[in-house]
């Protein structure tokens, strides 16, 4: 004998679809997997700061370059757990600009809102004119702006795909930068270990930390340059803080 009863399965279907809540608005949905979220905040440190910023950085500070990739990195540290445990507390959308306006005033909240688009407007277009500069180099032919066009159209693209498409057009693309840094620091031990010579005649060495072009701290902590610009281990440290280790704020928008 069937017991089922269909007027009753009805009102029971009815009443719990009328107890689903519309989405409220101004709260956010998790879309992104603990891979995406892991992995975005590795390849936001990884890009053309740490390709093409390392080498304008050593440049202004020697070996010392070390120190100023421990006070960014400490300084960034701190911002990001904050921001996290802000997140994780009170996911809302909005990210530090909501948090400014909660917590500080609405002043704050505007003005750190259009500071962060302003800086990602600049930001965004020194790193295509950076990659233009990188496809030119190996492909002479292809003009720089070219190569930074197409950039741009691909980004855009990732970016207006949703969020869980762009979790994991990151998440791929973060894969192929970790690789490559991985392979760069495999070079490096070995070119070391073995002692190699460079174009100068020069042989690899940690000694030459400190025996070579002016030692550890070859232009102090902020000195002027033959050419009258400004050099040193916190000119460096602006570099580094500025294009290598800032986008590790990402982790802190995608934590909740």
């Amino acid at each position: 004998m069937n017991d089922s009863n269909p007027a009753g399965d009805a009102q029971a279907a009815h009443t719990n679809t009328a107890h689903v809540e519309p989405p409220v608005p101004g709260t956010l949905r998790k879309s992104l997997k603990n891979r995406h979220i892991q992995l975005i905040a590795l390849g936001g440190a990884i890009g053309t700061g740490l390709f093409y910023g390392s080498s304008e950085s050593i440049a202004l500070a020697g070996p010392s370059i070390l120190l100023a990739y421990l006070i960014g990195g400490i300084a960034i540290f701190m911002i990001v757990r904050a921001l996290s445990e802000m997140s994780v507390e009170d996911p809302k959308a909005g990210a530090f600009s909501y948090y400014a306006t909660q917590y500080w005033s609405k002043r704050a909240g505007f003005v750190s809102g259009w500071n962060y688009w302003f800086n990602y407007i600049l930001v965004s277009m020194v790193e295509l004119s950076v990659v233009g500069s990188f496809v030119n180099y190996w492909f002479p032919a292809i003009p720089q702006w070219v190569s930074a066009a197409v950039f741009l159209v691909v980004i855009t693209a990732a970016n207006l795909l949703g969020v869980s498409k762009f979790g994991e057009f990151e998440f791929w693309f973060a894969i192929i930068k970790i690789v490559a840094v991985v392979a760069m620091i495999i070079g490096g031990l070995a070119v070391l270990v073995f002692a190699l010579p460079t174009a100068s005649g020069v042989r690899a060495s940690f000694a030459n930390w400190f025996t070579v072009g002016g030692g550890f701290l070859p232009n102090g902590l902020m000195s002027r340059a033959d050419d009258g610009s400004w050099t040193g281990l916190l000119m460096a440290l602006v570099v580094v803080t500025t294009f290598v280790v800032m986008f590790e704020r990402e982790i802190g928008f995608r934590s909740s």
